[in-house]
C-alpha cells in the first residue's frame, strides 16, 4: 500500500495519470530485464563454448552477492555509419558500476564480448571514463574485466580518443588507488596498453591473450606464422614477458584470487592495508628453519619453504611465480598485518640477481611503497649474474631499477641475511647503507665483497702462483679471508647488521621490528618526481 501511495504522489507531481506511471514502471522493469539478459541465447552459448563466463556471471563471482550497482545501464552508441545504426544495444558492450568485496567498496567495468566483440567506441569509452573518475573520487580500487577486441573500427578516431582518456586516467590514478586488470579474452592494440599501466594483471590460460599486433599482422609483416596463444597467451606473459603477475587455469579461480588480493590491499594510498586478528602467535618459534637452510653456501634449498615457516599460517600470495623465479615477491601477513616479501631463491640460478629479477623486484617494491605495505627482504645472494648477454642487454640499467626502488621506498624496511650476501647485490638487496630501518642476520651469514675463493685469487694471486704448493697456499689464504672478513659477526661489529639472531626467533624478531616501525614517517625532498632508470 505504501508503494502505491508513493507512485500516486510521483504521478500527481508529474501531472500524469496513475495508470500511466504504473505502465512506465512496468516498461522499465521489462527493459531492465532485457538488458540484464543481454544479447540472444546464441551469443551466450558461443561464449560458454569457449570456456568463458558471460559478463554478469563474472560479476557474480567477483563481487559480494547482491552488492552490484550498475551505472549507465541504458547507454547506447550514437554512431550512424557502416551498419551500426541497425544495432544499438543497451550498455554498448561494457557493464560498469560498483559493488563490494568482503564488504569493502570497489569500482568495476567489464567488457561484454557478445556485443560488438567488446570493442571500444565513444559511448563505451565514456562509461569507462565515468567509472574511473568515480573510483578516483571515492578512493576505491578499480577492477577491469577485459574481454574486448580493441577499438571499434566503425567509429574511427573517436574510438582511439576513448583509449587516450583511459590511459590518462590510468596514469593519473597510479599509486593512488589499486588498479587491477583481469584478462579474460583476446585484447589487442590499445586494449593491451591500459592493463600494462595498471598495478596488477591477471590472465586465464587458453582464453586470454594480449598483444599489440595480432598473428595476421605479424605474418603479413615478417612472414612468421604464430598462434594467438604462442604470441601473447597467459603462458608467454606469465613466464617470459613479465606482463602478467598471476596466471590461472579458469575464470572462477582467477576471480577468487582477485578477491583475495584485494583483502590484502588498502582502498587507496591514504590508508593502511586491512589487518586481522591473527590466529598464529607472533612469537611462535620457527624451529624448522634450523634444518631447512644448509650452512654450506654452495648447497641449494627452497626459500619458499622458509617464507611459509615465518609468515602467519604459512599463507603467502606470490607475484610473478613463473617469471624470474630466482627472486620471490609476494604478500603475506605477520601478526595479522600485511607485509611484502622480497627474497632471493637459491633453488633457481643460485638466487643471483639478473635483468628479470631486478625488474620484478623493483616493480613490486614500488607497489608496496605506494600502498603503505612494509617490506621484508630475505637475502641469500651470490651477486649479479655475469655474462655478455646480461651486460649487453642492460643489467646496469635494470639492476639500477631495483636499487632505485629500494632507496626511494619510505615504508618500514627490514632486512634479514639468511646466509650469503656478496658484492653489489648485497648492497642492492636493501642493506643498511641504502636505508633499511633494521638489519638482522643468522649465524650462518657471510657478508663480503665476494666469496672467499674469488677474493683469495684476486688478493693473493701472485703469492699463490709463486708458492711451492699453490693449492695449499690458496687454501690457507681462503681460510684467512673467511676468518678475518667473512665471519658472522664482522658486519655486526661495524654496525651494518643490528643483531645476529637465532633462526628459531626469526618470526618473533620480524613481528616486533615491524610493530615498532608501523608508525614510521619519512620525509622526502620536494620535487615534481624522480627520474628512475626506466
Amino acid at each position: 500500500m505504501h508503494i502505491q501511495e508513493e507512485i500516486g504522489k510521483v504521478a500527481a507531481s508529474a501531472r500524469l495519470p496513475v495508470e500511466t506511471m504504473r505502465d512506465r514502471i512496468a516498461e522499465l522493469a521489462l527493459i531492465r530485464e532485457s538488458v540484464l539478459q543481454g544479447p540472444d541465447d546464441d551469443a551466450t552459448l558461443r561464449q560458454h563454448a569457449k570456456g568463458k563466463l558471460t559478463v554478469r556471471e563474472r560479476l557474480d563471482v567477483l563481487l559480494d552477492h547482491g552488492s552490484f550497482v550498475e551505472i549507465e545501464v541504458f547507454r547506447r552508441h550514437r554512431a550512424t555509419g557502416f551498419g551500426l545504426e541497425r544495432k544499438r544495444p543497451h550498455t554498448d558492450g561494457v557493464v560498469a558500476g560498483w559493488g563490494k568485496i568482503y564488504g569493502r567498496d570497489v569500482m568495476v567495468y567489464a567488457h561484454d564480448f557478445r556485443i560488438f566483440g567488446g570493442a571500444l567506441g565513444e559511448a563505451h569509452a565514456s562509461k569507462i571514463h565515468k567509472a574511473m573518475d568515480l573510483a578516483e573520487a571515492a578512493g576505491v580500487p578499480l577492477i577491469s574485466l577485459n574481454d574486448g577486441a580493441g577499438a571499434r573500427i566503425q567509429e574511427g578516431v573517436t574510438a582511439l580518443a576513448g583509449y587516450g582518456g583511459i590511459f590518462t586516467r590510468n596514469v593519473r590514478m597510479s599509486g593512488v588507488i589499486p588498479q587491477i586488470s583481469v584478462m579474460l579474452g583476446p585484447c589487442a592494440g590499445g586494449a593491451a596498453y591500459s592493463p600494462a599501466l595498471t598495478d596488477f594483471v591477471f590472465m586465464v590460460e587458453g582464453t586470454a591473450q594480449m598483444f599489440i599486433t595480432g598473428p595476421d599482422v605479424v605474418k603479413a609483416v615478417t612472414g612468421e606464422e604464430i598462434s594467438q596463444n604462442d604470441l601473447g597467451g597467459a603462458g608467454v606473459h606469465g613466464s617470459r614477458s613479465g606482463v602478467a603477475g598471476f596466471v590461472h587455469p579458469d575464470e572462477v579461480t582467477c576471480l577468487e584470487d582477485v578477491r583475495y588480493l584485494l583483502s590484502l590491499l588498502p582502498a587507496n594510498n591514504r590508508e593502511l592495508p586491512p589487518s586481522v586478528v591473527p590466529a598464529d602467535p607472533p612469537d611462535r618459534p620457527t624451529d624448522a628453519l634450523i634444518d631447512m637452510v644448509p650452512a654450506d653456501p654452495a648447497q641449494s634449498y627452497d626459500m619458499a619453504s622458509v617464507i611459509e615457516e615465518i609468515v602467519d599460517d604459512g599463507e603467502f600470495f606470490e607475484f610473478h611465480a613463473d617469471w624470474a623465479p630466482n627472486l620471490i615477491t609476494g604478500l603475506c601477513r605477520l601478526d595479522g598485518h600485511v607485509v611484502g616479501i622480497v627474497a632471493n631463491q637459491p633453488k633457481h640460478l643460485a638466487g643471483v640477481l639478473d635483468i628479470g629479477a631486478s625488474e620484478k623486484g623493483a616493480r613490486f617494491i614500488q607497489m608496496c611503497d605506494a600502498f603503505n605495505i612494509p617490506l621484508v627482504s630475505l637475502v641469500d645472494v651470490p651477486g649479479f649474474l655475469p655474462g655478455a648477454d646480461q651486460e649487453h642487454n642492460g643489467i646496469i640499467r635494470h639492476g639500477a631499477k631495483l636499487l632505485y626502488a629500494y632507496c626511494a621506498a619510505t615504508v618500514p624496511r627490514v632486512q634479514l641475511v639468511v646466509r650469503k650476501a656478496y658484492g653489489g647485490a648485497y648492497i642492492v638487496m636493501d642493506s643498511r647503507s641504502i636505508g633499511a630501518d633494521l638489519s638482522f642476520a643468522w649465524p650462518t651469514n657471510e657478508i663480503a665483497v665476494m666469496g672467499a675463493e674469488g677474493a683469495a685469487n684476486v688478493i693473493f694471486r701472485r703469492e699463490i702462483a709463486a708458492a711451492d704448493d699453490p693449492a695449499a697456499q690458496r687454501a690457507k689464504r681462503v681460510d684467512e679471508y673467511k676468518t678475518t672478513l667473512m665471519h658472522p659477526y664482522y658486519a655486526a661489529e661495524r654496525g651494518l647488521v643490528d643483531d645476529v639472531i637465532d633462526p628459531r626467533e626469526t618470526r618473533s624478531v620480524l613481528t616486533r621490528s615491524l610493530g615498532l616501525l608501523r608508525a614510521k614517517h619519512a620525509e622526502q625532498p620536494q620535487r615534481k618526481h624522480g627520474n628512475p632508470p626506466m
